[in-house]
């Protein structure tokens, strides 16, 4: 059946655009070439963002915002072991699923360490890379509300998934 899935989307939707007299080779090229423009308007912020990522892991300066901001951590309840997912999270997707596989190849998928990474990873958004898309595809620049509203959100996030993960499990 999942062999048929695209077909059969592809077929409903030239059935769509036939039965609505779209010219369906027009819209699709129009959109093309709109998402083209769109992906050349964030590509820059992209290009600075996602190495950023690389080294902020490779210069050690990960490892020293964990032990700084351990105590604060216990303080919200959330394990310090999971600060790398706290501190990528919010900058890169994949940054934090590689800090999350090697939090849960350390601690196991079943602990309480690895059930939080794990509920924080499904928590919270890749603020920034979600914000650099969307103020560069729209054309604002305007974050000074936006932007801290975002963060408390990931941060509620974060500590509410430490909290349910203690609370169920």
């Amino acid at each position: 059946m999942s062999g048929l899935l695209i077909p059969l989307l592809c077929a409903a939707v030239g059935l769509y655009a036939l039965g609505r007299r779209i010219d369906l080779f027009s819209a699709f090229t129009h959109g093309a070439i709109d998402g083209l423009q769109t992906l050349l308007r964030i590509f820059p912020a992209l290009l600075f963002l996602l190495p950023m990522i690389s080294v902020l892991r490779a210069s050690g300066l990960l490892d020293t915002l964990t032990a700084c901001f351990a105590p604060l951590l216990h303080l919200f309840g959330i394990p310090p072991e999971t600060a790398p997912i706290l501190f990528l999270r919010p900058f890169s997707g994949s940054g934090a699923l590689a800090a999350a596989t090697d939090i849960m190849a350390t601690y196991g998928v079943d602990s309480t360490i690895g059930r939080t990474t794990a509920v924080m990873l499904g928590s919270t958004e890749t603020t920034f890379y979600v914000l650099t898309v969307y103020f560069a595809g729209v054309g604002k620049a305007d974050t000074k509300r936006i932007l801290p509203a975002a963060l408390i959100a990931d941060f509620v996030g974060f500590v509410m998934a430490a909290m349910t993960v203690r609370w169920w499990f």
